[in-house]
């Protein structure tokens, strides 16, 4: 079986079934293996049904003695029965609207189900209980059972996905692909063992190992292709060398506010290196407000002003939009054709842009990831700025780069990153940092409340409308999560509207939303025409209305640190002073901690220390945001030791002469060409 097959290779996938699958992102069998559970739960193995508690989620065995004929209830649902016994106790199964189930069962058959014990007038009972068909996790020992809990899209069903994926590795082996003694050294289970313990764990333990050696194979494997990358670069390390243009003090005349002295250092450092005739490779890291725009916007005009093209690419239509504008507004005196493509540029339009892209007559094209597209070709580009870059892979930024010959390349971020992992994370980049905030850029004032006084925030909240201002409202998740017990989108759309807000225009905006309704969306908050945008973290990166000035955050303990402050830089962007506010149910030492640390700094890279310190207990916070540089399993601060080993791991493979260790990293390269993930196999 080729894991690179289609999904719709599997028996039993059909067209509708294929395009559920889809929706969640699974198009070949890899992607199948790949997709993870988000959770587990533990279910007991009961071997007497009198021992079980009501309301218990059990496993247990029992032999049927009589199938009931369909009843229809008063309202109108079909109940069909069937009646066993487990050890001398005779308790019932009860279905709601499916009658087909009577036909699964035999007289006198032994079945194994899973579902939940319900106590009716003495009579024990199951509803709606699962068939179990392979029971191998069940010997005289086992006391539970570890269930997956997958992310669910559309209407794909965690069953569908658990028998899917049983049904492809029951026809293949994983091979081993890491070096015999890294596996020895660590005491890893097998690959193939993981893959499949991580998705049906035969045991808390049996889990621990899948994910502690799958953990390592997805961070080896970044790292290995973070290195080649620093290699190649290295040995191919030709570049285009541009005059420094005399009309950059024009340019800089002409600003409407003066750099501060870490936004003049990082332009030099940028400037040296757009001088030397090698590939300029750097990272600007700036803390929310530092102003990393303009010092791009200063890099993109020499490049131009050399008579070379520059491409900015950004994760977001909102985000391009904004630096469309503002490059727009403080280059528009210097006679320079500047164009944005995005997925929302019509298809006259895009076709217009590529041409002209390529016969080298615009100058500066700022976009989303519909830069990288194969169609999109420059006829003399030189200059790549990738902005936000942690969203974007190393893949995705290598596309692009490969557009042109021997570019120069500035990413850009305003997630502050700890040294400590800066260090492993880009080991191929300079990095610069802006440490300063511009003059008048106000600190935001933080609060943290417990739930039970949300009345306050909410009331506080009118005041601020009241006066002619905005507010942002930002919890978690888009739909419930019963198991995490947070808030939606769409329930504290109903519950704050009703409550606080039945006489303020107000909006709901998260992920799942197509682009043109954002869009819309995000352009009546900006001119005010919506009062309260309550939304997922969408908004986190690079939304500026600075008539906004509170953000009230829902749920502020399932963030990670630096999210919060990130969150916490769509306010204090105006004149007047602004707020946020935490809403947590601050349960332990650790949460408070967190809490008080926001409430305590203004100052990014301090707090970015300070989530590396807390989260490397090994508590685990936040709801893990999938696809940060492609990775699926890894948090990259929660498993910073791990990053590390891996690092020191696959620079010793690459210095190594070992025949086996050279075939390696050719047959871990070759697969990371067919896949954006780091998890790749057979």
């Amino acid at each position: 079986m080729n894991l690179y097959s289609g999904v719709g290779s599997i028996k039993g996938v059909g067209p509708k079934t294929l395009e559920e699958l889809n929706k969640c992102g699974i198009f070949t069998l890899l992607d199948l293996l790949l997709y993870f559970p988000r959770d587990y739960k533990k279910i007991s193995i009961c071997n007497e049904i009198g021992e079980i508690k009501n309301k218990q989620e059990v496993i247990l065995q029992g032999k049927v003695v009589n199938i009931g004929k369909d009843i229809r209830t008063k309202r109108g649902k079909v109940l069909s029965q069937v009646k066993f016994i487990n050890k001398g106790t005779y308790f019932k199964c009860k279905w709601f609207n499916q009658p087909y189930i009577k036909n699964y069962f035999k007289i006198n058959n032994e079945y194994t189900l899973k579902g939940k014990i319900d106590y009716f007038n003495g009579e024990r009972m199951l509803i709606n209980p699962k068939i179990i068909k392979n029971t191998d996790f069940i010997s005289e020992n086992s006391k539970e059972k570890v269930m997956p809990v997958y992310p669910l899209r559309g209407k794909i069903k965690t069953t569908t996905l658990m028998k899917l994926i049983n049904e492809v590795l029951n026809s293949i082996k994983i091979e081993e692909n890491l070096p015999t003694r890294i596996v020895k050294q660590n005491k890893f289970c097998s690959l193939d063992m993981a893959i499949r313990n991580i998705h049906n764990p035969l045991n808390i333990e049996m889990l621990y190992n899948a994910k502690r050696r799958l953990k390592y194979q997805e961070l080896f494997t970044y790292s290995l292709k973070i290195l080649m990358l620093k290699k190649y670069k290295e040995a191919n390390n030709k570049g285009i060398s541009f005059n420094i243009s005399k009309e950059l003090n024009e340019l800089k005349s002409r600003l409407p506010y003066c750099l501060t002295n870490a936004q003049n250092k990082v332009i030099r450092e940028i400037l040296i290196d757009q001088k030397k005739p090698v590939a300029m490779n750097r990272l600007v890291q700036g803390d929310v407000g530092s102003g990393k725009t303009i010092v791009g916007i200063i890099a993109l005009f020499n490049v131009v002003k050399n008579g070379y093209q520059a491409a900015f690419m950004v994760p977001t239509e909102i985000l391009a939009k904004q630096h469309y504008n503002e490059v727009y507004n403080i280059l528009k005196h210097f006679d320079l054709n500047i164009k944005l493509l995005s997925g929302s540029t019509s298809l006259k339009e895009k076709e217009k842009i590529k041409i002209a892209l390529e016969k080298g007559e615009i100058d500066i094209i700022i976009g989303t990831h519909a830069l990288i597209e194969d169609n999109v070709k420059f006829k003399k580009l030189g200059f790549i700025i990738t902005d936000e870059q942690h969203r974007f892979g190393v893949m995705q930024r290598n596309k692009l780069f490969n557009k042109g010959e021997n570019v120069d390349v500035l990413v850009m971020t305003a997630t502050p990153i700890p040294r400590t992992l800066s260090l492993y994370l880009y080991g191929d980049l300079n990095v610069s940092v802006i440490d300063e905030l511009p003059p008048g850029r106000k600190k935001v004032n933080t609060y943290y409340i417990n739930k039970k006084e949300e009345n306050r925030v909410y009331n506080f909240a009118l005041k601020q409308i009241d006066e002619g201002r905005q507010v942002y409202i930002v919890c978690p998740l888009v739909e419930e999560n019963t198991d995490l017990q947070l808030s939606s989108v769409e329930n504290l759309y109903e519950k704050l509207k009703s409550k606080y807000f039945s006489n303020v225009n107000i909006a709901i905006l998260h992920g799942k939303m197509n682009n043109k309704d954002k869009n819309e969306i995000m352009e009546k908050f900006k001119n005010n025409h919506i009062k309260v945008l309550i939304s997922t973290t969408v908004i986190e990166v690079g939304i500026n209305v600075p008539n906004a000035t509170l953000i009230i955050i829902e749920n502020a303990e399932r963030f990670g640190l630096a999210q919060l402050h990130q969150l916490r830089g769509r306010v204090g962007r105006g004149s007047e002073k602004s707020y946020c506010v935490l809403i947590a149910e601050v349960k332990n030492e650790i949460t408070k901690k967190r809490m008080k640390t926001m409430v305590n700094s203004n100052d990014g890279f301090y707090i970015a220390e300070q989530d590396l310190k807390i989260r490397g207990s090994g508590e685990i916070f936040g709801v893990r945001q999938h696809g940060e540089e492609g990775l699926i399993l890894c948090d990259l601060i929660e498993d910073i030791n791990i990053l590390k080993q891996c690092s020191i791991d696959a620079d010793e493979l690459l210095k190594s002469d070992c025949v086996e260790d050279k075939e390696i990293i050719k047959y871990i390269m070759k697969k990371l060409d067919n896949t954006t993930k780091y998890i790749c196999f057979n």
